[in-house]
């Protein structure tokens, strides 16, 4: 393949190569209007993929060494094993175009950002914990992609996100006009802080969703305002979601802890009961989580299934624990295959180019299966990206709360 495969970057090149006025400005005023990163017809004529150009312009008051491309587990599988070089994008010569493309299929979605790079291309390629902290504290979106941002935790700035054709939609992620508003307010309970959200108006909610890592979903991601938009939609009967913050203890709490279980079950749920009315009936109580906290969810359905009789898993952490020799690696899996079938529901969902996490997920989704579980099971073609699990999240609590909300079925 070419060094610029692709056709709208090497018209650029050919453009200025000949002294064609104009012709960078033509080239950003386009990719202004219609957005980056530039998707084009698959290379190969394979319909069921894209060729993706990531395009960055430099600062000419600060032109970069290098610039490094940080599409989500694109570039991690090879951060992990120690050699990024091959995510450093190329300056179009005689521009202030930096580029580089992929070939992806044509339903990919990931957030994705820049670095550019204004000391050492050693010290930008660098794949140490501490440096790629570093890099992802300073990494940059993109100027001309048209989606709304992905916030960030911690302080670091958004990221962009890439939704090729075919990737799955989320009605329910992008605000698209004003409806009924439910509340907001956090709490302190038993030491725990916790974010409770309410259905716009006055009547108890007919169910509910315990959010494990609420500092993302409530403050960051604004989950409820995705649960305005599902009950506006009459997709979700009126639901609490009780989010809980889980990111400063998530080793503590998010590995098959039977005390932190025991506390949702018999602190947080009477709890809400007593404040807001929210009903303590398992069948009408999701659990949801992703990574660790997607163990968590399907390990709380497995302890606690008279409180928690739907679980939703999102890339579950399923291979652990990988260093603990009395309980051995995937002993959820084992538990679910060994233990007396519980009345409960699972929703379970992993990337595809989660490498860590496919084949584990996979044997959870067997297991289930063989033992007769009402299981939903899917994959999705991304990574361990909150970009992908938003829309998943609201998929699941429609197929599971769909009877009491009144709509059709259609798992």
């Amino acid at each position: 393949m070419t060094a610029l495969p692709s056709p709208a970057l090497r018209t650029l090149r050919d453009g200025v190569r000949a002294g064609v006025p104009g012709a960078e400005a033509e080239f950003w005023l386009r990719a202004g209007r219609t957005g980056t990163p530039l998707v084009e017809p698959d290379p190969e004529g394979d319909p069921a993929h894209r060729l993706v150009t990531f395009v960055w312009r430099d600062d000419p008051d600060r032109p970069a060494t290098d610039v490094l491309l940080l599409v989500h587990t694109v570039t991690d599988r090879d951060r992990h094993a120690g050699d990024l070089t091959r995510h450093l994008m190329r300056r179009v010569e005689g521009t202030s175009a930096w580029a580089l493309s992929h070939r992806l299929r044509a339903d990919h979605r990931a957030s994705y950002q820049f670095l550019p790079g204004h000391g050492t291309r050693e010290e930008l390629l660098r794949t140490d914990r501490a440096s790629w902290r570093a890099a992802l504290d300073r990494a940059l979106p993109d100027p001309l992609g048209p989606a709304p941002l992905l916030p960030s935790h911690g302080g670091r700035r958004p990221a962009s996100v890439l939704s090729l054709p075919d990737a799955p939609p989320q009605p329910y992620v992008a605000d698209h006009g004003p409806v009924p508003r439910g509340t907001s307010a956090e709490h302190e309970v038993d030491g725990r802080r916790v974010t409770v959200r309410l259905p716009p108006g006055h009547g108890a909610p007919r169910a509910v969703v315990v959010l494990l890592d609420g500092e993302m979903w409530g403050p960051v991601l604004d989950a409820g305002g995705m649960l305005d938009r599902m009950h506006a939609a009459g997709s979700l009967p009126p639901t609490a979601a009780l989010m809980v913050d889980t990111m400063s203890a998530r080793m503590d709490d998010l590995s098959c802890n039977g005390a932190f279980v025991d506390w949702l079950a018999d602190t947080l749920l009477p709890w809400a009961e007593a404040e807001f009315g929210a009903p303590v009936r398992p069948g009408r109580t999701v659990v949801a989580g992703q990574s660790a906290g997607g163990l968590t969810a399907a390990f709380a359905a497995f302890r606690r299934p008279d409180r928690f009789g739907l679980a939703v898993s999102q890339s579950g952490s399923f291979w652990w624990p990988d260093d603990d020799p009395d309980r051995g690696a995937e002993w959820l899996t084992r538990q679910y295959a060994s233990g007396h079938r519980r009345p409960v529901r699972l929703w379970l969902e992993v990337g595809v180019q989660e490498w860590m996490l496919l084949a584990e997920n996979r044997r959870l989704r067997n297991v289930l299966r063989a033992r007769g579980y009402d299981v939903t099971y899917r994959e999705f073609n991304g990574g361990h990206d909150y970009a992908c699990w938003r829309g998943g999240l609201a998929d699941a609590l429609v197929d599971l709360l769909e009877d009491d909300a009144g709509v059709p079925a259609g798992r």
